[in-house]
């Protein structure tokens, strides 16, 4: 098994995991799921989404079909205002290559994290090229 900050942090807090091996091509949530052959609902991507106000950026991981609602994620975490970070922002920001950038590998930056709730639906979830319980 190839090891990286993901999979070093997942065995580190005991999380069980399986990672799925992808192509080095940017690929979205969709196409990720037709290769590991899971539902698009239960493959979740990495949204970038800038604050209004100062603030670090927020990440939210959302399922592979679905899209981020800015109005629910700005009243979740209190903001007036959010918007979409462009692709070019999201990789100044996070310092990863978009359609690569993984919440797991950004934990401890200092990032909110916010997860959809409906990741509570599945016994796991699809995540950075991982499958995490």
């Amino acid at each position: 098994m190839k090891t990286n900050n993901v999979t070093r942090m997942l065995t580190a807090r005991k999380i069980p995991f399986s990672v799925f091996e992808l192509p080095e091509e940017k690929l979205g949530a969709l196409e990720a799921a037709l290769i590991i052959g899971a539902p698009p609902e239960q493959v979740f991507k990495t949204i970038v989404v800038i604050r209004e106000e100062k603030g670090k950026a927020i990440l939210a991981v959302v399922p592979g079909d679905r899209e981020v609602d800015l109005k629910a994620l700005a009243r979740a975490v209190g903001e007036k205002k959010l918007q979409l970070a462009t692709e070019h922002q999201a990789e100044r920001l996070t310092g990863l290559q978009a359609g690569g950038i993984s919440p797991l590998a950004l934990i401890n930056r200092g990032f909110e994290v916010v997860l959809d709730v409906s990741a509570k639906n599945f016994e796991q979830i699809y995540i950075s090229g991982v499958s995490a319980v």
